[in-house]
């Protein structure tokens, strides 16, 4: 159970669309708005779980049109969201928007979010620790995996909004945001080298 919950540390700490879009999203509106943001995120990374675990996701990805679809929307999105980090200019909050995403703007990403799907697959499918009773480990492992998703993310929001509090130099922001599109280009590519 240990290795369980190192595994989703790591995987789920890692910059991808999700954490990383949530610091942008505290960094240009502050904890309030964030929470919400999250509040989607979560309730979007719940659903990939649950379609995870109960075998949905892998029969719909097995309709080549549906996942054809899918693969490039979710590029396409990605590559969006980077090229909106890398020329956000000298401000760390990338996200250029009358308002805020929400809790919509939340589980409309991890609908489409390659790395929910590879966490979610990577972590289910391994680190059996009770073989004897796969319904149990199964509730386990969402319990285990959400309370951990809760606590990381909470720490993306907050280094978001410290970054907006730090008020850093243009240069450093630049940096900051160059740094942001860089590790979404890299889970683009991740995602394209797995679908192939």
């Amino acid at each position: 159970m240990l290795t369980f919950a190192l595994a989703v540390l790591f995987l789920v700490g890692t910059p991808g669309p999700g954490v990383l879009s949530l610091a942008g999203v505290g960094a240009a509106y502050g904890y309030r708005d964030g929470l919400r943001y999250m509040i989607g995120l979560f309730l979007g990374n719940l659903a990939v779980a649950l379609a995870v675990l109960t075998g949905l996701a892998a029969v719909m990805l097995t309709i080549p049109e549906l996942r054809a679809i899918l693969a490039t929307a979710s590029a396409a999105y990605l590559l969006w969201l980077a090229y909106k980090i890398a020329f956000a200019g000298t401000r760390v909050a990338f996200i250029e928007r009358p308002a805020p995403p929400g809790v919509t703007g939340g589980l409309l990403l991890q609908a489409i979010n390659p790395k929910a799907y590879a966490v979610s697959t990577a972590i289910f499918a391994n680190f059996a620790f009770m073989p004897q009773n796969p319904a149990a480990e199964a509730t386990i492992k969402l319990l285990i995996f959400n309370a951990l998703w809760i606590v990381i993310h909470c720490v993306w929001l907050w280094l978001g909004v410290t970054i907006r509090r730090l008020d850093l130099a243009p240069a450093v922001q630049r940096r900051i945001n160059i740094g942001m599109a860089l590790a979404m280009l890299g889970v683009v590519a991740l995602a394209a080298l797995t679908a192939a």
